[in-house]
């Protein structure tokens, strides 16, 4: 999934999306490789380590929060080559353990240590019997992060709001050249090998590493992705996988971002609908008027942007994007509504800017430059390792690499379709089609072989209401996984089920604690009848 700006903890968003505009560099080839290979190369050094735990160090982590790191090869084919380390933090079992559960809080990007160092409280259910393991990702957070220098600020200002886009496609594309050259400059070795595939070998390092004979794991978002790649890798190592919040394994990122649009359409009018039982709705108490006046509103500020306190303006798309952020979550609707009415009633920007978590500086160049990459430091990761990780990581797990001149034929069809669905992030979705432009294409393995899955059962969980992975993604993607795949339907609204459903994340708890699944196509209701 994808994303422009995140200023809240992960767990809240679980994966990050909203507008695209990214197109930093994506990466090489990934090595494709199973359980199932006989020729692989001698993986042993890598399986045979064990994970040192001590106090973390360098970055503001809870007492009880432990931090250790694994050694995993660069590239699986040539296990010589190089090698780097991931970081990893736990919080320890608080009862008698059976083992380890791993957390991916989504992204792609998403740094796992510092989300469960700000968000463990949430999972303190499953430390009753596991230690409760996350970790970044290869070239995510302090496991050699990627960056893309000030390739980061010319990619957005060419894609910001979509109008160049159309205007002027091909200018555009020249830009987003050089900024794939900035990432590979500013990236190191590790950029070639950052995509879901490698992502999942490396799960099973660390696997072995912390001592599980199966893989017990928790994804949100494109950590669905993520495990879902490995069940398809190691069906013999599952444990007990639950997927919340369920990504796609098959459409590609232009199909992927006029779903999505469609996804935050709805969850506007969702919001709409509540807002405008409200005395105080900005937009008054007729949804059909007040579906008119936010598109009034955001060609307004496009047209005629507002100063902010910081020094710049603040536009529609600016806008749209702080929209996108405040529907993943419910709980931030009353937040969003009074940030709006401050907007229109006085001009004042801070509320809406508080969704968008502010800008990019120029990064420090990452860790891993020689290919052999400790962990870095916190106040090393790179400002804008989240953007350059996630088009990374995106593009490297998308086989689809469309020319200019297919670009530029269908951009008008394009941009028709992405506004009929959605008339306010149609535009903002739209710059999804050159995200991975000249870059090398990626795997084909995600799309053709993540399927039929000869494994143990795992759960996915599909929320009606998600802005971000619509339930359709879920309900296909159980068809593709095959008869281990039981989903769950979560009848409520924001990104994800767990932290927000107290029916959904009871549920998952007692399957990762207990193995005992809930009835394939069983439901929980809204928030309101969870309680």
């Amino acid at each position: 999934m994808l994303a422009k700006l995140s200023g809240r903890p992960l767990l809240r968003h679980c994966a990050i999306t909203g507008a695209v505009g990214l197109a930093l560099l994506g990466a090489g080839l990934p090595t494709v490789t199973t359980d199932k290979d006989k020729d692989e190369p001698d993986l042993s050094r890598f399986y045979d380590q064990k994970v040192t735990w001590s106090k973390c160090k360098g970055m503001d982590a809870p007492k009880d929060l432990q931090c250790g790191k694994i050694t995993v090869p660069l590239d699986y084919s040539r296990p010589k080559a190089g090698t780097l380390d991931l970081a990893l933090a736990r919080y320890r079992a608080t009862g008698d353990s059976r083992g380890s559960v791993l957390l991916n809080f989504g992204g792609p990007g998403g740094a796992g240590v510092s989300e469960l160092a700000a968000g463990g409280d949430e999972f303190m259910g499953l430390a009753k019997g596991y230690d409760v393991v996350s970790f970044d990702p290869r070239g995510v957070g302090r496991s050699s992060p990627v960056s893309c220098g000030d390739g980061t600020d010319e990619a957005l200002a060419a894609t910001d709001d979509g109008s160049e886009v159309s205007d002027d496609p091909r200018s555009v594309l020249t830009t987003l050249k050089k900024a794939a050259a900035a990432c590979a400059e500013h990236s190191g070795p590790v950029l070639p090998h950052i995509g879901t595939v490698d992502a999942a070998r490396d799960l099973d390092v660390m696997r072995q590493a912390l001592g599980d004979k199966k893989l017990n794991y928790l994804g949100f978002s494109y950590g669905t992705r993520l495990g879902a790649v490995y069940a398809a890798q190691f069906p013999k190592k599952v444990g007990r996988l639950v997927l919340d919040g369920v990504d796609t394994l098959t459409e590609p990122m232009t199909e992927q971002a006029l779903v999505g649009a469609e996804g935050q359409q709805k969850a506007l009018d969702d919001f709409i609908d509540w807002c405008a039982e409200d005395i105080a709705c900005p937009f008054g108490q007729d949804p059909r008027s007040a579906r008119d006046q936010v598109v009034r509103l955001i060609d307004s500020l496009d047209e005629d942007p507002v100063p902010t306190d910081w020094g710049d303006t603040f536009s529609g798309q600016d806008l749209v994007s702080a929209i996108s952020q405040a529907l993943y979550s419910r709980a931030l609707w009353p937040s969003l509504e009074r940030a709006v009415a401050q907007l229109v009633e006085d001009g004042d920007t801070r509320g809406v800017l508080s969704f968008t978590g502010g800008g990019y500086a120029l990064p420090r160049r990452a860790a891993a430059a020689d290919g052999n990459g400790g962990l870095a430091d916190e106040d090393e990761v790179p400002l804008d390792n989240l953007p350059a990780a996630l088009m990374a990581i995106n593009c490297a797990d998308d086989p689809d690499r469309p020319s200019a001149d297919e670009i530029t034929r269908n951009l008008g069809r394009l941009r028709a379709e992405y506004e009929e669905v959605s008339p306010v992030f149609g535009r903002y979705r739209l710059t999804e089609v050159l995200m991975c432009y000249g870059r090398p294409k990626g795997t084909d393995y995600i799309r053709e072989d993540v399927r039929d899955v000869d494994g143990p059962k795992m759960l996915l969980v599909g929320t009606r209401g998600d802005p971000a992975t619509p339930y359709r993604w879920t309900v296909e993607t159980a068809k593709r996984l095959g008869d281990a795949a039981v989903v769950l339907d979560n009848k409520g609204d924001g990104h994800t089920g767990y932290a927000s459903s107290k029916c959904v994340q009871r549920k998952v708890d007692t399957f990762l604690l207990y193995g005992s699944l809930p009835p394939s196509g069983s439901s929980c209701g809204s928030e309101e009848d969870d309680h």
